[in-house]
């Protein structure tokens, strides 16, 4: 058959993709990067898309040609700059459906109970409103609903508990207590290739029997990791709040925290349902991570998971400040340049370098311009150290270190460069 995926290099996206590949459907895949997934699966046909810009039924007229069934594994936890939830799982699927009403494809929906305490935040209410047009639609359809997945990667809510199990020696924990239905990723791949080969249908919640308390799931990680026992400290909620708030803002400005309010507000119930029989079975927590051996990858992952904001944040200061100072006592500032240009030039090349300074201190937070926001960053301390040490070579022996510390921060950017990448 074949085969189009949504959201194709997401964490199930990718596995399901693998999973059709090999039960021989020719797959194509959409994805915001085809040319870095190609690399990795080159057996996918791989298209570049932006469900979010995907609204009308014509901009699926192309892709749905020749399709026998589309995969939605795509989705997105909250509004910000990288995700528009209404045009995403809303919009763009009204629009698909719209525009596969003649060929009458096989829709198979990953979806997510969309009931409870967060049943009316966007990000379950476009996935709701998605859902009831697809069972309305008379399309063949399955609407596949799982609870948390896990697997050999992690994203989103998977990665948080994971650095969560790296803590050094104590776990805190928000809804410790609240209980969670796991499954692995490799049983939603199972239940997609079921419905390709055509005897699953319905509206079906996956998850293993099991229910575990958050405390210990994170435990069960942290064995899995290697790691000696911790003692779990349950939290009052509103402690997370600062950090939720944080969260949310770097949300707006792009980032995708698994400590956005969204994912604190299911978490506060649980993630839990009242599973009726599918036929389908689902793979226990401890035999996930049992049939995936974690390596020394899976533990630097880990620790650098929740250091990696603090990086991010920590280089805007640096770069923020080193541009906000030096026009506060300007005159000693541009001192440096005057054995080579005139008094007003030196002032002027001094507020230059301020501006491009707080520019990339700026930028950097900006999800969609932080890889060029470090890569600025590298290509002007390399400059500053170069003409540091042709101008004024004595400031290497400053005690204070002017030209010594642009080092470290040279550092801090290439380990922000390679923790960048989300997936």
């Amino acid at each position: 058959m074949n085969i189009l995926i949504l959201g194709a290099t997401g964490f199930i996206g990718s596995v399901v993709a693998a999973r059709l590949a090999a039960d021989g459907h020719a797959v194509t895949g959409l994805g915001r990067n085809p040319e870095r997934a190609r690399l990795k699966q080159p057996a996918i046909n791989w298209r570049r898309a932006d469900l979010s810009r995907m609204t009308k039924a014509e901009d699926w007229e192309d892709l749905l040609k020749d399709q026998h069934a589309v995969v939605n594994c795509a989705g997105a936890l909250q509004d910000g700059l990288s995700d528009d939830l209404a045009a995403t799982q809303g919009d763009a699927m009204l629009a698909l459906y719209s525009a596969a009403k003649r060929s009458q494809p096989l829709m198979v929906q990953i979806s997510a109970r969309t009931a409870g305490a967060a049943g009316d935040l966007p990000f379950l209410a476009t996935k709701r409103r998605a859902d009831e047009a697809l069972a309305a639609s008379g399309m063949p359809h399955l609407i596949l609903r799982p609870a948390l997945v896990l697997g050999r990667n992690a994203h989103g809510g998977s990665s948080l508990i994971r650095a969560l199990a790296a803590f050094p020696l104590a776990l805190p924990l928000i809804h410790a207590e609240s209980g969670v239905e796991t499954l692995s990723v490799d049983d939603v791949a199972e239940a997609v290739s079921r419905a390709v080969s055509g005897d699953l249908r319905g509206d079906i919640v996956l998850a293993a029997d099991e229910v575990l308390t958050l405390a210990d799931l994170v435990r069960l990680h942290r064995q899995w990791l290697g790691l000696p026992p911790a003692r779990v400290f349950s939290l009052a909620p509103r402690l997370a709040q600062p950090v939720t708030w944080l969260a949310d803002v770097a949300g707006v400005l792009g980032w995708r925290s698994p400590l956005r309010s969204t994912a604190m507000t299911v978490m506060s119930e649980g993630i839990k349902s009242a599973k009726a029989e599918s036929g389908l079975a689902a793979t226990s927590a401890a035999a996930t991570l049992s049939a995936n051996p974690s390596g020394v990858q899976d533990l630097w992952f880990a620790r650098l998971y929740l250091l990696k904001p603090l990086v991010i944040s920590g280089l805007s200061a640096f770069w923020l400040l080193s541009g906000l100072i030096p026009p506060l006592v300007l005159e000693k500032a541009s001192a440096h340049f005057l054995p080579f240009m005139p008094e007003a030039a030196a002032a002027m090349l001094t507020l230059v370098t301020c501006l491009i300074d707080i520019a990339l201190g700026a930028a950097v937070l900006i999800r969609p311009l932080a890889k060029r926001a470090l890569l600025g960053m590298l290509a002007v301390s390399l400059a500053y150290l170069t003409g540091g040490t042709l101008l004024e070579p004595a400031l290497w022996l400053d005690p204070l270190g002017p030209l010594v510390k642009v080092l470290p921060s040279i550092l801090l950017t290439l380990t922000a460069l390679a923790t960048l990448d989300e997936r």
